[in-house]
């Protein structure tokens, strides 16, 4: 009878994959030692592998030539890196290893910009795509960045009074984008995004405020979709609807050579998680093609912006099981030593899923359980309704250590969860490995950030500022 947990897993998934596999009972994570980690570091923990940044930006790069050569596409493509999904150095250090450019979404992040600059990281030749509503401080320092020579800095226009504004700040001609305001999927409450300009207002707004302004020019439509690029028909009806406003607008504005279909690429959830990343960027290179060549205009470069797919696969989280409480005849709670409503609010806020594994004791019997964090909030929890299927893991044992990892979940959830602030129940952040690998391709990790401790905390809430 196959009661072992590695039995679970080789029937339920193709397994191993290309970067899970076993060591005798034990998990490896892209040949990385999951269990040498929780000995040298203790648990919880998180980690961030960063060659998988480079591999996913150079897969997405290899993608889009290939389409670009089978259909013999005259424009260009450009890789741009969301820094929203993270923002850490360690991140766009690696990120920026591999000729891309960077998108950006608020004020602070032209100071990150001008810190790489000054690191010698960022040339003036990468585009700066600024993105996001402007508020004052933003319109400084985009106006800095353009005045003091960073020519392809890229404010994309989000709503009618940010032209003026940044005309008032910036010396010299400049270039711009506009965001399209895509229709919402059906399923929301509301039909049109917030961010960006109307379907029908982008060539009148052009005619209107860009057209004869001798100061600026439009290079780059901006279209994004919030669920990201899918083979649905929802996807492909908002891209038709984009393409018809950029042919509309091509036949009035000269400069006009760019297009940014914004909206990620999905990133691994489950083991079972399927997704044809080839077929998608042909389909996408193809009908860009084929309607451009249809209305006789010119076919746009093409701009990306991939801010999960890039850095979400690198990251994880291991935990230890402390106890297990049976609250009732069907429902066995597994306490992990942490919270989910800090360290990934995502399966909180939104029910995320995430790729989530017992890290040792594969050789051990199973069972159904739930997971809970250790908050006192009812909704710190990990369920079958954030996982993909229900919950198995390794049979508790209080003299057996379990250790349990979420893998992928290097977006967002730093910044989310308040990276090095304050936590709910003022649960301490974990300490934090980064990972990489030398130029013999060995691996090697260093301490980013230890756990917080009282001290920490007690300094944010001002108990220890006046001593």
């Amino acid at each position: 009878m196959n009661t072992k947990y590695s039995d679970l897993i080789d029937q339920t998934y193709y397994f191993p994959q290309e970067e899970f596999n076993l060591d005798g009972a034990e998990l490896k994570f892209h040949d990385i030692d999951l269990m040498e980690l929780v000995r040298t570091y203790g648990a919880p923990l998180k980690f961030t592998y960063l060659p998988k940044i480079s591999q996913n930006i150079n897969r997405a790069k290899d993608w889009f030539k290939s389409a670009i050569e089978k259909h013999d596409y005259k424009g260009s493509y450009n890789y741009c890196y969301c820094t929203k999904s993270s923002h850490f150095e360690h991140v766009l250090n690696e990120a920026l290893k591999n000729d891309i450019h960077i998108e950006t979404s608020s004020a602070f992040d032209i100071n990150i910009v001008e810190k790489l600059k000054k690191a010698g990281k960022i040339s003036d030749d990468r585009w700066v795509i600024c993105n996001g509503f402007k508020r004052d401080q933003y319109i400084e320092n985009i106006s800095r960045l353009l005045n003091g020579g960073h020519k392809n800095c890229l404010p994309i226009i989000d709503n009618y009074e940010e032209l003026d504004l940044l005309s008032e700040k910036i010396d010299d001609k400049f270039q711009v984008g506009i965001r399209i305001a895509s229709e919402e999927e059906p399923k929301f409450e509301f039909y049109t995004s917030r961010l960006g300009i109307g379907y029908k207002n982008i060539v009148p707004f052009y005619n209107k405020q860009i057209k004869e302004n001798d100061q600026v020019e439009l290079k780059m439509l901006h279209f994004f979709i919030n669920t990201g690029i899918r083979d649905t028909a929802y996807y492909w009806n908002e891209l038709n609807k984009c393409l018809k406003v950029y042919i509309a607008l091509k036949k009035v504005a000269p400069h006009l050579d760019s297009l940014n279909i914004g909206g990620g690429f999905p990133i691994k959830n489950s083991l079972a998680f399927e997704y044809d990343y080839a077929y998608m960027v042909d389909e996408i290179i193809n009908h860009i093609k084929l309607t451009c060549d249809d209305a006789e205009v010119d076919v746009p470069n093409i701009f990306t912006e991939f801010g999960s797919f890039t850095v979400g696969e690198s990251g994880g989280a291991i935990y230890e099981v402390l106890y297990q409480k049976q609250q009732n005849d069907r429902e066995k709670w597994n306490m992990i030593n942490s919270s989910f409503i800090t360290t990934l609010p995502d399966t909180w806020a939104i029910s995320k899923k995430f790729v989530m594994l017992a890290v040792n004791r594969w050789n051990d019997e199973y069972e159904r359980v739930l997971l809970g964090g250790l908050t006192c909030d009812s909704d710190d929890y990990y369920n079958s309704e954030q996982h993909t299927n229900a919950i198995y893991l390794p049979k508790f044992k209080k003299e057996k250590p379990l250790y349990i990892g979420f893998f992928n979940t290097g977006a967002y959830q730093d910044t989310i969860g308040g990276f090095g602030g304050l936590q709910h129940c003022l649960i301490p952040q974990p300490k934090h490995i980064l990972i990489n690998k030398d130029e013999n391709g060995q691996l090697n990790t260093r301490l980013f950030s230890e756990e917080q401790n009282h001290e920490d905390m007690l300094n944010i809430l001002g108990y220890d500022r006046n001593k």
